[in-house]
């Protein structure tokens, strides 16, 4: 296992593929404080870079596989998800709470001491009582985080995410919100963040330990806009 110079950092990105993982990785490579990026993913990248390490994992509801792949990790950001409506409720949850759960609990046996950042969302309810599924499982996701023992464990809850670069909405809603996201963007500035400002909060906070006096914050809207213009 290679070693990162001092001062460097070692992350390890899940969900590299999806929209905000994308601009995950490309910060990550870009990012001076970063020695070496493992990308942990079910398709290829298509990319190569000196920093990158690529392992395809095709079931992530078990992660025994990967406790080599995780050991020796500073930092990891976690992207992986779906979006409502594109999935069945159980594959929605298996997604969002199990593969988070199962995840973690590999990292934290190989890297008990990594700092962790967790895409969840507006709205997550850690009670279990919204009665938007999303909302529930994602609540659920960030408790099992918080009790997993990281020393370090940074909560993303961004509302609308604006793509930045043209892609195929998932449905009306989104193209709707792309259509007005100029109009909404000054409305309501608060919530929307763009895709690419999302993923630099997401790795500075795990690799630069923003907020490192807490054991857990949590990132609303309001909270990663202020980071990135910090």
């Amino acid at each position: 296992m290679n070693v990162p110079p001092a001062g460097q950092r070692s992350i390890v990105i899940v969900g590299a593929t999806g929209m905000v993982g994308g601009y995950v990785l490309r910060y990550a490579l870009e990012a001076p404080a970063v020695a070496r990026v493992t990308a942990i993913g079910r398709r290829k990248l298509g990319i190569s870079h000196p920093k990158l390490t690529e392992v395809l994992h095709g079931d992530f509801a078990d992660c025994s596989a990967l406790a080599v792949t995780l050991s020796g990790q500073d930092a990891a950001v976690f992207c992986l998800g779906a979006y409502t409506g594109a999935v069945s409720d159980v594959e929605l949850r298996a997604i969002t709470v199990d593969y988070t759960v199962e995840f973690s609990r590999v990292l934290g046996g190989s890297s008990p001491g990594a700092a962790f950042s967790f895409l969840s969302g507006n709205g997550a309810d850690p009670t279990g009582k919204s009665r938007i599924a999303f909302a529930r499982y994602k609540g659920e996701a960030e408790n099992a985080l918080l009790a997993a023992g990281f020393p370090h464990v940074y909560l993303f809850r961004p509302a609308y995410i604006y793509p930045v670069e043209p892609r195929k909405e998932p449905n009306f809603s989104y193209r709707l919100l792309r259509a007005i996201y100029p109009a909404f963007r000054v409305l309501f500035p608060n919530q929307v963040i763009r895709a690419d400002d999302l993923a630099r909060a997401m790795v500075d906070a795990a690799v630069r330990g923003i907020g490192s006096e807490h054991h857990a914050v949590v990132f609303e809207n309001r909270d990663i806009r202020a980071l990135v213009a910090s």
